[in-house]
């Protein structure tokens, strides 16, 4: 090597590392995809970040031009695109937010994003369409070291690793089983079990373990959904069938899960929510409330004499102030999922709930509609149909 190469090579060595130092210490650039008229912007994916003064937020796209200039406003940006490819192509941000709430877009977001070089991803939930869809999503993901998170707002509750002490405490007794229901609006059904009950799946591996198979069956009107009853489903999450769902799931720890979503059910919302039932008592997890769960102790199938209390579950535990100031607010604002997402490419590990947990719900979902569509045949994990069942119904 000659005089002029080794100074060339050391100059290029040199900007290099000065190059990785300037990253490592500017602060990681965030740009926001949304869609107004097909999903907008979930439930504040957009407007999470500029409540974070560890980030940058550098650009929004919108394929949609009014709601785009609202957005850029809204966002205090300068800069939008109608065309998140070129956004990302241009502006190279750290972090995406595929923030619309519709699905239909999810995969094709995410692979841009992936594809631009991002280092972190964070996407409204359901994840996306199918298992094949997840699947091609995570490969490109795990080749290329990109961290992503789903928008599971309460996987990231800092009740749960307390609510998670007391089961293995032997607070409520042997767990007998988890019990889950949506909603119960006008979304009853296959509906309510894409939109809500993906957060009531998603905490009940949590608690459950991961699925090993479901049985489950589909109504409309009461009478079991046919062929003739599917049709395309609002949101982008492609076919549905039935206004109420019956499901049963084996997990790998042992314990079983159900689902349970009739249309119009009840007061609206009532129910929505997980139960665990153990021999000793019950603990009750209402979604997007706070306290998020409540213990209720004593044996659930035997009635006492005296009335029994619901004990709110903090973070600290059972009974406990809770010690986290404005926890409701860092949940449902997101807060605490975009920083576990920070800290997630930082150390290198999966965020809380990552893109192979956002996975498990769809597939969970899907396992609901091969098992209703094979008569109720119990479908084992993993699936071998990587698409949606009702789809490919002859």
């Amino acid at each position: 090597m000659n005089r002029r190469q080794f100074l060339a090579t050391s100059i290029a060595a040199g900007v290099a590392v000065t190059t990785r130092a300037a990253e490592a210490d500017r602060k990681p650039r965030v740009a926001v995809i949304g869609h107004t008229g097909n999903g907008d912007y979930g439930h504040g994916l957009d407007v999470v970040w500029l409540h974070m003064p560890e980030v940058e937020l550098v650009a929004v796209a919108d394929a949609h031009a009014d709601g785009l200039e609202k957005a850029r406003q809204k966002l205090k940006l300068g800069r939008g695109f109608a065309d998140y490819r070129q956004m990302l192509a241009e502006v190279k941000p750290d972090i995406v937010a595929v923030a619309p709430r519709h699905v239909d877009e999810h995969r094709d977001m995410t692979m841009a994003a992936i594809e631009a070089g991002a280092r972190g991803i964070y996407i409204e939930k359901p994840f996306c369409r199918t298992p094949a869809e997840a699947d091609e999503i995570i490969a490109s993901a795990d080749k290329g070291k990109v961290k992503i998170a789903v928008a599971h707002r309460n996987r990231y509750q800092p009740s749960l690793p307390a609510i998670e002490r007391m089961l293995k405490e032997n607070a409520i007794g042997q767990v007998l089983e988890i019990r889950m229901r949506g909603k119960e609006d006008a979304r009853g059904g296959a509906q309510d079990l894409w939109v809500l009950g993906a957060h009531l799946l998603n905490l009940a591996t949590f608690f459950g373990g991961a699925p090993k198979a479901c049985t489950a069956t589909l109504f409309q009107d009461e009478r079991p959904v046919t062929k003739a009853d599917v049709k395309e489903g609002a949101e982008g999450i492609g076919p549905i069938a039935g206004n109420a769902v019956h499901a049963r799931f084996e997990m790998e720890r042992g314990t079983p899960v159900f689902f349970d979503s009739i249309v119009n059910a009840g007061a609206k919302g009532s129910g929505f929510g997980l139960q665990l039932i153990g021999t000793k008592g019950i603990i009750d997890l209402r979604f997007d409330t706070e306290p998020l769960a409540q213990l209720l102790p004593g044996n659930p199938f035997q009635p006492g004499k005296e009335p029994r209390a619901w004990i709110p579950i903090s973070s600290a535990g059972p009974g406990q102030p809770e010690p986290m100031a404005d926890i409701k607010v860092a949940v449902s604002s997101h807060l605490l999922a975009a920083r576990d997402l920070l800290a997630a490419i930082h150390e290198d590990r999966a965020p809380l709930c990552s893109a192979a947990d956002g996975r498990t719900v769809i597939e969970m979902i899907m396992a609901v509609f091969e098992s209703h569509r094979l008569n109720g045949q119990r479908v084992a994990w993993p699936l071998t149909n990587r698409q949606n069942p009702l789809a490919q119904w002859t």
